[in-house]
């Protein structure tokens, strides 16, 4: 587990790197393959491929006392909350090729470094427990990275550019690894709505914080181990175009780089400013079908019985039959096999049964194969020790699933 103490800004470093990043032209596959790319590597694409992510994927256990003082609160989301995580290195090293990080702006620094949380659980009559995480990761202006502010903060890295360096770390260990996919979740909204306690409130983020984070991945992962928007475009006038005609890159010129997605579709218009078809931005948006900035999306990522997260709720029959559509459009669909631990306690399985023949490419879920659930061994996992699989949609007949990943 590595905690990052506040990094000094170093001006004149991060504009050099963005008047690089919005003015030097990108590097050409070609230019950036170690090796003359040939067999399938060439001939089966990014989004031909599926792999299984995980959901929240820095979280670590959830306080015990949170959880009872959770419970006299609202059962339902204690009971939502009952999962956790190992190390991002850990998930990575058994095969998770998706992660999920949820990040905070912290603009001033040490906005959510004294959790109200503790306090209510005293009020409450319990006696809180120490929070592992070092008081100084929580200080300084570095995105922070945490579930619930207040009350569920407990994560595996912090803050956000510790994360991304112990994903670097192990891309540099495993240089051929088919492409990790990074989910990044912006919260901005206050919790529950804040109709039963005072949260402390997040900073939204503005046209200066995306900036400020696409700065931070080009510092951190370097052009060079990102496949971005403009990479995927190409010459079409629209991202959107792109992957509808030439398509993703190819494993060859994808293997050890990583590919950032936005969770949420709040984002898309701040995020797109001055940015059409999110020209010179890092990361994908979710983004709807024909919209100049769509190459990626998200379907049936709701609850059951209920919405969540700006999604409708759970339909597995609609979600089988537009994920299939949007996948041989050649989008890139995450989707999710399970929420809220309400699957897992019930070994429903229709969810993840869909989620595996619609062809999502990303497939999330709080129970990869080395994390199964506590209850009837429910897990999300391709078997066989598979890292990724050729996507039953629209991989070509070349494609070997025990050859995407060793």
């Amino acid at each position: 587990m590595k905690f990052h103490r506040h990094y000094r800004k170093q001006y004149l470093i991060k504009c050099s790197l963005m008047v690089s990043m919005l003015f030097s032209p990108s590097l050409t596959y070609a230019e950036e393959a170690r090796n003359p790319p040939s067999g399938m590597d060439t001939q089966v694409r990014i989004n031909q491929i599926q792999v299984i992510g995980t959901h929240n994927s820095y979280r670590r256990e959830i306080s015990p006392v949170t959880l009872r003082w959770l419970t006299g609160l609202s059962p339902q989301a204690a009971i939502a909350l009952d999962y956790r995580h190992d190390t991002l290195t850990a998930q990575l090293g058994h095969g998770v090729r998706q992660l999920e990080l949820d990040i905070y702006a912290d603009t001033e620094g040490g906005r959510y470094a004294h959790p109200k949380g503790p306090e209510w659980e005293r009020k409450a009559g319990l006696v809180p427990e120490n929070d592992p995480t070092p008081p100084e990761a929580m200080q300084g202006t570095d995105f922070k990275v945490m579930h619930i502010l207040d009350i569920d903060q407990r994560s595996n890295c912090q803050p956000l550019r510790a994360c991304l360096e112990e994903i670097r770390s192990w891309s540099d260990a495993h240089p051929d690894h088919v492409p990790v996919f990074i989910d990044l979740e912006t919260k901005q909204d206050i919790p529950f709505g804040g109709d039963k306690l005072s949260f402390t409130k997040p900073e939204v983020f503005t046209s200066a914080t995306y900036d400020k984070l696409d700065t931070e991945l080009m510092e951190v992962f370097g052009r060079n181990h990102l496949i971005t928007p403009d990479d995927v475009r190409g010459g079409s006038s629209t991202l959107d175009e792109g992957v509808r005609t030439h398509g993703w890159p190819d494993l060859a010129h994808a293997r050890g780089k990583v590919v950032f997605l936005f969770d949420r579709p709040h984002d898309t218009a701040r995020y797109t400013k001055d940015h059409p078809a999110l020209r010179n931005r890092i990361i994908f948006t979710n983004a709807r079908p024909g919209d100049p900035d769509c190459g990626f999306t998200e379907i049936n990522e709701g609850f059951i019985g209920a919405k969540g997260n700006g999604s409708e709720a759970v339909d597995n029959k609609a979600a089988a039959i537009s994920i299939s559509r949007l996948v041989r459009q050649g989008y890139l669909v995450r989707t999710r096999a399970d929420a809220n631990t309400i699957e897992a306690r019930t070994n429903a399985l229709e969810r993840r049964e869909v989620a595996f023949k619609s062809g999502a490419q990303l497939i999330s879920t709080d129970y990869p194969g080395f994390e199964p659930a506590p209850w009837h061994g429910y897990v999300v996992s391709f078997g066989d020790k598979l890292v990724a699989r050729c996507n039953p949609v629209n991989a070509p007949e070349i494609c070997r699933s025990e050859a995407l990943e060793k």
